[in-house]
């Protein structure tokens, strides 16, 4: 979500953050991936039911959500506490926690993906970290959650809009039933010297390699998604900084990278243009794929996305402008992208959109969206 260079915005204003000296709230009982494995797969998900995928080591199958042409994709109808920015699920023990964008970063639960309610917040209050190294933070952006080394690992962004001196905090968890999150302060920081970098550290997501390495992508607006790699407590492992996909065109605008692997492929799904205009929004969800998680990632065409490349996954329509900010869940052997879009039957409002998901013959994922 959000900050696009030159004073394109991301979401409803989102900042905050996360540090050592941040009070983790006890509503908020947060997983990408669901229980089980100490490692997480593709997306950021450590168990059977979660965002992204498999434990590492282990190809996803590739007969998972296979596109039916006889049984038709279809929406999940959602209701409940649905409004919002850039939303994330795991399911875990039964229940699906929604994590989104939000002040001390939004939390919802529910039971069948369906109806969905508040569940507090992760953080009661900022960390001290955040306003020595952002200032004007508010609300905190587009958070990811995996579960690998026996604990919870949120991922979230501190930043303003319009701008690149943001960083991506990291905090952790035991269990989901309880308990206060730790946090660990900023993995990556971007322009805390201005002038000094042309990317934006915001917009984390998790993905597992087949060999169980964790690598982080992230970016928005400037020179696109990047990547860096984790060592085993979740931390930068390195200096190294990966390219992943870049605009030249439109502003430069790109951002909400979630990478699943699946068969032989890392797919990157990448959001192009501009959200948090309501009504007039025009955010769109792309994709491509790489065998490599370092990329280089092409579309359909044979497009590089670091040349601008993209294959289509889904836009929005007369009532849902501006589909975004793409996140995807596997349950059992089916697949859901879950995402916002503007509903311009309702002011524009940014609101919960959860759709069937599936690859085709070729290898490329459908949309039942938007």
């Amino acid at each position: 979500m959000n900050g696009g260079s030159g004073g394109s915005a991301g979401d409803e204003p989102g900042e905050g953050g996360a540090s050592g000296s941040g009070t983790g709230g006890d509503v908020a009982d947060g997983g990408v991936g669901g229980v089980g494995d100490e490692a997480g797969g593709a997306g950021g998900s450590g168990a059977e039911t979660g965002t992204g995928g498999s434990e590492p080591g282990v190809d996803l199958d590739c007969e998972l959500a296979p596109l039916d042409p006889d049984d038709p994709l279809e929406l999940v109808p959602v209701s409940g506490d649905i409004d919002v920015h850039d939303p994330v699920v795991i399911e875990a023990d039964g229940v699906y926690y929604m994590f989104h964008t939000g002040f001390g970063i939004s939390v919802k639960t529910s039971t069948d993906l369906r109806e969905w309610e508040d569940a507090g917040v992760v953080f009661s209050s900022n960390p001290s970290w955040i306003a020595e190294k952002v200032a004007g933070v508010t609300n905190l952006w587009a958070p990811d959650i995996s579960y690998f080394g026996g604990k919870y690992h949120l991922y979230y962004s501190a930043s303003t809009f319009g701008s690149n001196r943001s960083c991506i905090g990291h905090a952790t968890r035991t269990a989901l039933d309880g308990g206060q999150w730790t946090d660990h302060g900023p993995v990556i920081c971007s322009n805390e010297t201005p002038g000094t970098d042309d990317w934006n550290a915001i917009d984390p997501n998790l993905i597992f390699d087949e060999d169980g390495n964790a690598f982080l992508a992230f970016g928005s607006f400037w020179s696109g998604i990047k990547m860096i790699e984790l060592d085993a407590s979740g931390a930068r492992a390195n200096g190294v900084l990966h390219s992943l996909a870049e605009r030249s065109v439109n502003g430069r605008a790109i951002e909400a990278p979630f990478i699943v692997r699946r068969c032989s492929y890392y797919y990157l799904f990448v959001s192009f243009d501009y959200c948090c205009r309501g009504s007039n929004s025009t955010y769109r969800i792309m994709v491509g794929r790489s065998e490599d998680v370092r990329g280089p990632y092409v579309d359909h065409n044979g497009v590089p996305l670091t040349q601008g490349g993209g294959t289509l996954v889904l836009e929005g329509n007369a009532r849902w402008r501006g589909p975004g900010h793409n996140a995807v869940l596997f349950v059992g052997q089916d697949a859901y992208n879950v995402y916002h879009a503007y509903d311009s039957q309702r002011g524009g409002r940014a609101t919960l959109r959860i759709a069937e998901l599936a690859w085709d013959e070729s290898g490329w994922p459908k949309s039942a969206g938007p």
